[in-house]
C-alpha cells in the first residue's frame, strides 16, 4: 500500500529536504520503517532505543492521532496521508512569544 508521508521542516534535513515522500507500508510502523530504511539518520529522531516511537513525536493518519487508533499498528490505506509532528519547545523563561 502506498501512502504519502509529510515530513515537518524540523526533520527535512534527514530526508534530503523532501517534504513529502511516497512510501509502501500497510501500517504506520511499516511506513516509518520504510522511511528509516531510505533515510537511516532520521531513525533516532523518531524511535527510542527500544524501538518505540519517541514520546514527543506525534503521527497522524488523516486527522487521527495514532496514539488513539492503535499506535504503530494503525492501518494505513492506499493513498493515505500520514503526517509526522514532533513537539517543539523553546524560548526563555519569562519571555512572551512574538505576535
Amino acid at each position: 500500500m502506498a501512502a504519502n508521508l509529510l515530513v515537518p521542516t524540523a526533520l527535512r534535513g534527514f530526508t534530503d529536504r523532501q517534504a513529502e515522500i511516497a512510501l509502501e507500508g500497510g501500517t504506520v510502523g511499516a511506513l516509518l520503517q520504510a522511511l528509516v530504511a531510505r533515510y537511516p539518520d532520521i531513525g533516532p529522531h523518531l524511535f527510542d532505543e527500544q524501538g518505540g516511537l519517541r514520546g514527543f513525536v506525534n503521527v497522524f493518519v488523516g486527522e487521527a492521532n495514532i496514539k488513539g487508533t492503535g499506535g504503530l499498528d494503525t492501518p494505513v490505506g492506499d493513498g493515505a496521508t500520514v503526517m509526522v509532528v514532533p513537539a517543539i519547545a523553546g524560548g526563555a523563561p519569562g519571555q512572551a512569544a512574538p505576535r
